[in-house]
């Protein structure tokens, strides 16, 4: 599923697709191209499986099609929700586009295209796409946000004439009140108070504006000529755990809630193979901390529940007592919130974990937003110096103060904006907070390091 654009309505159609096959009984593999949490939350909703990403930046050519592959397990179909326009990339080659991700996946391209005040020209458009890479194939189109029949008679005229490609559905015009937008994408579907209604509206547009039998059957038409599939490769040996002995099984706390939802699943995957037990906490439902040996916690939105956050001052204090214990803590942007001092929302101060001495604003711009490359140049506990990772951040909060040294840095920037001054990864003990979110398949040491670190505090308890 790609568009000309971001915005273009793919994923809201995205979802339509996949919730209406999946009432029709086909068992759909979803992914999302590229570092988006939010999309793949809905569309894991849609699916009612675990939507993976695929992203040739964060990760080798190689590592992408091996979990393609491993992740259309028992399904019926794959849908891949691109991001962007489909030749955007990160450079003129237009690396790390959708359209680059097709080609590498041997997938046909279902083009999404938004119809505002044109007709002919959608045409002209759908040709130039159709012309620019003949390696990608385009097997069809669903016109979005379609003022009526007369308009949708015309497009599909000037498509029949000069393109002569499918065009799969007309869909028209749809109200945002069951997906409001906030910051970078579709408000999460944690979040979303009627997700389960939500989803079942955008299957019953699908169902009644999409001939969904034709395009099923022809994605099987096209996945059945085997000259499209790219040669496997034979898969490679998986790393030993860790841990293999039940009994010194270290526990990783997830920190997961409405407010703290941005994991990818081969993150919390790696984690397992690394030989953890994964132990879920939610500072929103629970006053007391489980016993655990690590701690991870990814993004989300805590501002959003910032009164809910600072008025749990048991778990607080249970936090800072077990980091300073030794606890290791591992934090990524909304987690790297929650350990700070305090974050200041509409002249509003709410006290967070006071971990960390940082303290929050937001902006009403993204602050970061995009790929980070990060050069470990400083000690911690999960990164080896020299290290070059790649990752990503996209956020809104600001730093307002912080009081840290450089040694307490362990990241340079040599792509992104950091936490200050091109600094990232913030350093006390055996706790490491963040901007940069990373995944597990570009960055396989990660879940080693922590469940290491897991495993070490655990035996110190012991002794």
């Amino acid at each position: 599923m790609a568009g000309l654009r971001g915005g273009s309505g793919k994923t809201v159609i995205s979802l339509g697709i996949t919730a209406a096959w999946k009432k029709k009984h086909y068992q759909v593999a979803p992914f999302k191209k590229g570092p988006d949490y939010i999309d793949a939350g809905w569309l894991a909703c849609a699916a009612d499986r675990p939507c993976y990403n695929l992203d040739t930046y964060l990760c080798e050519n190689k590592d992408v099609h091996a979990s393609f592959v491993k992740n259309n397990h028992s399904s019926d179909i794959s849908l891949v929700e691109g991001n962007r326009g489909l030749f955007d990339g990160i450079d003129t080659d237009g690396r790390t586009s959708t359209a680059e991700l097709a080609k590498l996946l041997a997938l046909p391209v279902l083009l999404v295209i938004d119809c505002t005040k044109t007709t002919r020209t959608v045409a002209a458009l759908l040709k130039g796409c159709m012309l620019f890479d003949p390696g990608v194939r385009i097997m069809g189109v669903v016109l979005n946000r379609v003022a009526g029949k007369r308009h949708e008679k015309k497009l599909r005229d000037n498509i029949q004439k000069f393109c002569d490609i499918p065009v799969y559905g007309s869909i028209p015009k749809l109200g945002h009140q069951d997906f409001p937008e906030r910051h970078m994408g579709l408000v999460t579907s944690e979040e979303h108070g009627c997700s389960t209604d939500s989803i079942e509206t955008v299957a019953r547009v699908a169902r009644e504006h999409i001939d969904l039998e034709k395009l099923y059957e022809d994605c099987r038409s096209f996945s059945l000529d085997k000259s499209l599939f790219p040669v496997n490769e034979k898969p490679e040996a998986q790393p030993a755990p860790v841990s293999e002995d039940l009994w010194e099984k270290p526990v990783v706390g997830i920190i997961k809630d409405s407010a703290f939802q941005f994991y990818y699943p081969d993150n919390i995957e790696a984690l397992v193979a690394a030989g953890a037990e994964i132990r879920y906490i939610s500072p929103l439902k629970q006053k007391t901390i489980p016993r655990v040996d690590a701690i991870y916690m990814g993004g989300g939105f805590p501002e959003t529940h910032a009164p809910e956050l600072s008025a749990n001052v048991e778990f607080k204090t249970a936090l800072r007592k077990l980091a300073d214990e030794g606890l290791p803590i591992y934090a990524e942007c909304g987690g790297f919130i929650f350990l700070g001092d305090s974050i200041c929302i509409d002249g509003r101060e709410y006290a967070m974990a006071g971990i960390l001495p940082v303290s929050f604003g937001f902006e009403k711009r993204p602050v970061g937003h995009g790929y980070t490359r990060v050069k470990v140049t400083g000690e911690n506990p999960f990164y080896p110096l020299g290290h070059v990772i790649k990752g990503h951040e996209f956020r809104y909060s600001s730093v307002l103060k912080i009081d840290c040294s450089p040694g307490d840095m362990a990241f340079s920037m040599e792509r992104g904006k950091g936490i200050k001054d091109k600094k990232d990864g913030f350093c006390r003990n055996n706790v490491f907070a963040t901007y940069t979110h990373i995944h597990a398949l570009g960055t396989p040491f990660w879940a080693d390091s922590l469940v290491r670190r897991a495993l070490a505090f655990k035996k110190e308890q012991v002794i």
